[in-house]
């Protein structure tokens, strides 16, 4: 099959980019011709018309408006590929859906954050319009806290977040006994805050999506209530390439990010992510200095960072057979 025959499109630009858009077009020799009111300018040669309005949304029309935008457009302009990722998504585009996904699940310091977003088709493609992309796929947390606004500011959006704090976390993971079960209750948790919320997510959601954490998901279909179990739960790996779930996890790492300044804060110290040596560097230091409790209250306490910052042997390593789960 071909490529899908593309003549229009429209994406955000921000001042700068505006600016080096229009000086692009003139620089090739495009006609500049009187912009159409609330546009900045508008140029257009054979077969591509191109006009960016005031608010900074750019619209591109015309037979070679595919050529346009990945010839010139993304690599000149935007510095990134957004078009092959709208393509990607347009199999399931207008169905209406949750997405869910977490933060912090592979951080000794912090919480655990899982969100979970509603979308629809409208939604769907503004979403791709701000260039929306899984966290993983964005280095910057400047621009993760932008994304993150745009997602709880669009229209027709349904969200939600429930952060699980590291005293929480504790007493949760050792209640459950594995860090699947408590993703689970994290994810129930979510998909319930979202149906709770139900006339605002038009048309209603036909199934909650997330990535692949357990074996099957009869594990989060148990923690789901009555109105959670009416929807088709798909749980896939690299499921992030879902946009519902690429939302969800932005607003996820947006709150663990903040959460662990936060954090950070309150023991005097920038505390690093992950669960390496300078994890190691800097849990050791506190368990030092303010004890085992105060440690306690900013990290999960299952990780192997705990016992190597309190002095005390590691547990054995247990041979996991099949999918891992995390933690």
């Amino acid at each position: 099959m071909g490529e899908r025959k593309l003549t229009s499109y429209t994406c955000s630009l921000d001042e700068t980019q505006g600016t080096l858009m229009e000086g692009i077009l003139r620089e090739r020799g495009y006609e500049m011709g009187v912009p159409p009111a609330y546009a900045r300018f508008a140029g257009k040669r054979e077969g591509v018309n191109v006009v960016l309005y005031e608010s900074g949304k750019l619209v591109v029309q015309g037979k070679g408006t595919r050529e346009f935008v990945e010839f010139l457009l993304e690599p000149e302009v935007l510095k990134e590929a957004r078009l092959g990722y709208e393509a990607e998504l347009e199999p399931e585009l207008g169905l209406a859906r949750i997405g869910v996904d977490e933060s912090g699940k592979g951080d000794f310091f912090g919480p655990l954050v899982v969100a979970g977003v509603y979308v629809n088709e409208k939604v769907c493609r503004g979403l791709v319009e701000a260039g929306v992309r899984d966290s993983k796929r964005v280095s910057s947390d400047k621009r993760i806290g932008a994304l993150a606004k745009v997602i709880r500011e669009a229209e027709g959006c349904v969200w939600s977040v429930v952060p699980v704090g590291p005293e929480a976390y504790n007493r949760l993971h050792g209640k459950m006994g594995s860090v699947n079960r408590l993703l689970a209750w994290g994810h129930a948790r979510v998909i319930e805050n979202l149906l709770e919320q139900g006339r605002a997510m038009n048309p209603a959601p036909v199934r909650a999506v997330s990535d692949q954490f357990a074996s099957t998901k009869a594990t989060v279909e148990k923690a789901l209530l009555a109105k959670g179990r009416e929807l088709e739960l798909v749980q896939r790996h690299k499921a992030e390439s879902d946009l519902a779930v690429a939302a969800a996890s932005i607003l996820a790492r947006d709150e663990f990010v903040r959460r662990l300044g936060e954090l950070g804060e309150g023991l005097g110290v920038e505390l690093p992510r992950g669960a390496g040596k300078p994890v190691d560097v800097v849990a050791r230091d506190l368990a030092e200095q303010h004890g085992e409790g105060r440690l306690a209250g900013g990290a999960k306490m299952h990780f192997r960072n705990a016992p190597r910052a309190l002095g005390r042997p590691e547990p054995e390593r247990v041979e996991w057979r099949g999918r891992r789960g995390g933690g």
